[in-house]
Formats: structure tokens, C-alpha cells, sequence
């Protein structure tokens, strides 16, 4: 979606607030305090709604990221355009140049946004047939002028970062469901300065994502030894 493809679908903050009631109510919302089904009924706030059968008001924004802000609907939906199409990700400083807001609403729009977009409602999500991996992330090792000076060194002798398995690099371990394609993947803190995963860490996403009787699908990489046990227990099905 272009800029001016944004702008065209949300001329107004009234027409970023329907299609967020087209999305998550159909249209109809259920009054919290007497549970009757009410068409849309504004009151002078465009962010507060009134059941006409208690005469109650509510907020249909309650649970979410867009509860108590009085940030315009538009920029909320435009900060999640910008973040979701940016590769690198987005800062708080960019954030607030795009919306010409202060920084401290762009810093607290950027971290509500990204709480939202963390994986963190997936649990016994993946049945089936799932694949494991684990991949090592990070750049090389920064100069460090003070110990070392790397004009008068030959390449050779510069301190080097091994690439996979004993590497110094962050693990990151990633679970794919093979027939969705859907991925769940988190950063492993090491159990030691080494940065090595066990298998105990390699258990511990299977058991909060997959279901009993999931196929696990990895390389021979000896972490996964631990999944045998498992297996005697019908909890897995080890490939």
C-alpha cells in the first residue's frame, strides 16, 4: 500500500475507526455492561460508543493497543504501515518525523505496536508435522583500538567469529508448521558464555508451541537427542 493508497482508504480518523469495527466486530458491537447486541452509536467522542438500552457508555478500543490514546486512529494504522514494510524496522526518532508527533508518543506507539506483534499467543498452536531449526545471528567482532592495533596486525591474527555452532553470535531457534507455513521463532539467552543451546532450551519451545503427537522434523544436530524421550512418552514423533 502507497502513501496515497493509505490516504484514499483513510481519508478521516471516522474512516480508519469504521474499518476497525469492520474488522474485529463485524459491525456489531456487544454492550459490557447489560451483553445486548447494539448497531454503532457515537456519542460526541469519536473513540466512545452508547447502548441504547442501558444508555451506558464503553470503548470499544478496551484490550488493545489502542486503549486511553487520544492519538489519531490514522497514525496509529500508518505506524503499523510503516513498521510491518520496513526491513531494518523503524526507530522512535523516524517514527516521530513520519507522524510529526513528540517523541514520547512515537516511543510508546512503537513499543505498544511491537508488543502486539509478538508472538506470545501461540501456545499448543502447531500440530502435526513441524520443522526446527536454529540459526546463529550477528555481525563480527567490533575493533577494539584499545587492545589491539589492527594497522600494524596481519589478517590472520584479527579475532574471528566462527560461523554456526560455536559461534559467539546470538542462537536464534525458528519452528515452521508445514502446512500453514506459519513460523514461530524467538532469540535463546545461553546458558552459558559459550552461547551453546541444549537440548533442555530446544524442549522448551517445542513443549510451549506444539501439541502431544506433533512430528518434529530436525537436522542430526545432538541437541535434539532429548526429543527420544519424548518420543517413548508419545508426546513426540521424532523424523
Amino acid at each position: 500500500m502507497t502513501f496515497f493508497d493509505f490516504n484514499r482508504k483513510f481519508p478521516t480518523e471516522e474512516a480508519a475507526i469504521n474499518y476497525y469495527y469492520s474488522i474485529r466486530y463485524n459491525g456489531v458491537l456487544t454492550c459490557p455492561h447489560c451483553k445486548t447486541k447494539v448497531n454503532l452509536y457515537r456519542t460526541g467522542r469519536q473513540k466512545v460508543c452508547i447502548c441504547h438500552s442501558c444508555n451506558n457508555t464503553f470503548s470499544p478500543f478496551s484490550d488493545t493497543i489502542f486503549r486511553k490514546s487520544k492519538t489519531d486512529m490514522r497514525m496509529w494504522f500508518y505506524s503499523i504501515h510503516l513498521i510491518l514494510n520496513d526491513k531494518k524496522g523503524i526507530s522512535g526518532c523516524q517514527l516521530q518525523r513520519e507522524l510529526g508527533v513528540t517523541y514520547k508518543t512515537a516511543w510508546r506507539m512503537l513499543k505498544q505496536i511491537r508488543m502486539a506483534m509478538g508472538n506470545r499467543d501461540m501456545r499448543n498452536s502447531f500440530n502435526m508435522f513441524v520443522e526446527i531449526d536454529e540459526t546463529y545471528v550477528g555481525g563480527k567482532p567490533r575493533k577494539q583500538n584499545n587492545k589491539l592495533d589492527y594497522e600494524n596486525i596481519t589478517s590472520s591474527d584479527k579475532p574471528k567469529n566462527k560461523r554456526g555452532r560455536g559461534t559467539k553470535k546470538t542462537p536464534v531457534v525458528g519452528i515452521k508448521k508445514r502446512n500453514s507455513k506459519q513460523v514461530y521463532a524467538r532469540v535463546m539467552l545461553p546458558d552459558s558464555e559459550e552461547k551453546k543451546l541444549t537440548g533442555k532450551q530446544l524442549i522448551s519451545i517445542l513443549d510451549e508451541v506444539c501439541k502431544e503427537g506433533t512430528t518434529v522434523i530436525s537436522d542430526d544436530f545432538t541437541g535434539y537427542k532429548i526429543l527420544d524421550k519424548k518420543l517413548r512418552k508419545n508426546i513426540y514423533i521424532y523424523q
